[in-house]
């Protein structure tokens, strides 16, 4: 069986759920009808401004969540002294901090207890005043993390938390919670947000955020070094309001499909409420294309990916 997360095709299925509401909510404006009947909220350019703004905040406050998952899944030999993550630094973290103007590392990682093989394990990343990433992102504050085993066991928990922790302008909190759900046949990972907060420190702006995601590696398997034939099964939910107003809700009806040999999900169904408007997404029967359906009061829109 391949490790959990080594490769970037993992990284890449983990990303969906807030990919389907940027998209969704994104496209509404810009659609392509299939019959000429339209709504005032299709057209209405205050609810359209209002969609985008929503929309992009909901995908960042994914972004951000995504981020810890990929920083603590890289907390390994070379930065805890044993491999508590997935064998890799997905997330760049060791090279964080310009090495010509900040050759010492401008953060710190404390292990409590520090003794190898030894469980619950927690991990503390201090960015103290800040650090600037390769990835151009200055963060500061502290990441919390405890992990009930090393995260490539199946059945391991990482529970993280946060103090003060900010990158650029964006405050973060709430509890994250990764656990490997793999069996012996199929690997498979889920991702949990529990009272998640983005707050922009410079606008007051906020999201709320909660939602769970599940992974399932459903064919390739046994295949570890080609992807190629790597599909999986995307299924969860999240639900969010925003300091504007703005509600919304995610829910996968149908598992999503994605192939590695294709850039865009190629099947499944999701509900989407939006103010208590309601709409279905269907990415269709697994052709691989870059066109999708979205179906608005009744109206079916064709949109491009």
């Amino acid at each position: 069986m391949k490790k959990i997360l080594n490769s970037t095709t993992w990284l890449l299925a983990f990303g969906f759920m807030g990919a389907i509401i940027f998209t969704s909510c994104k496209k509404e404006e810009t659609l392509t009808p299939i019959n000429t009947t339209t709504t005032s909220s299709d057209t209405d350019p205050v609810q359209v401004a209002a969609t985008q703004q929503a929309a992009a905040e909901e995908a960042e406050t994914e972004a951000q969540f995504d981020d810890v998952f990929n920083i603590t899944a890289s907390m390994n030999k070379s930065e805890v002294g044993e491999d508590l993550g997935v064998n890799a630094n997905v997330s760049g973290l060791s090279e964080l901090g310009s090495t010509t103007t900040n050759p010492a590392r401008c953060f710190t990682v404390t292990v409590v207890p520090n003794i190898p093989n030894v469980f619950p394990k927690t991990v503390t990343i201090d960015f103290g005043t800040g650090c600037l990433g390769r990835d151009g992102k200055y963060r500061k504050g502290k990441i919390v993390s405890i992990y009930t085993n090393p995260m490539s066991v199946p059945g391991a928990k990482v529970s993280t938390t946060f103090l003060g922790y900010q990158v650029d302008s964006l405050k973060i909190e709430g509890t994250h919670i990764s656990e490997n759900t793999s069996t012996t046949n199929m690997q498979g990972w889920k991702a949990v947000v529990i009272d998640g907060k983005v707050t922009n420190v410079n606008t007051g702006r906020w999201i709320k955020w909660n939602s769970t995601k599940n992974v399932l590696q459903v064919a390739g398997n046994g295949t570890p070094h080609f992807p190629m034939d790597d599909v999986y099964k995307i299924t969860g939910s999240a639900r969010s309001v925003n300091s504007g107003g703005g509600t919304w809700a995610a829910l996968v009806t149908d598992p999503l499909i994605k192939k590695f040999s294709c850039r865009w999900i190629v099947q499944g169904t999701v509900k989407i409420v939006k103010n208590g408007n309601e709409a279905i997404l269907d990415y269709g029967d697994g052709r691989c294309d870059n066109l999708a359906v979205i179906i608005i009061n009744g109206i079916r829109h064709i949109i491009t990916l």
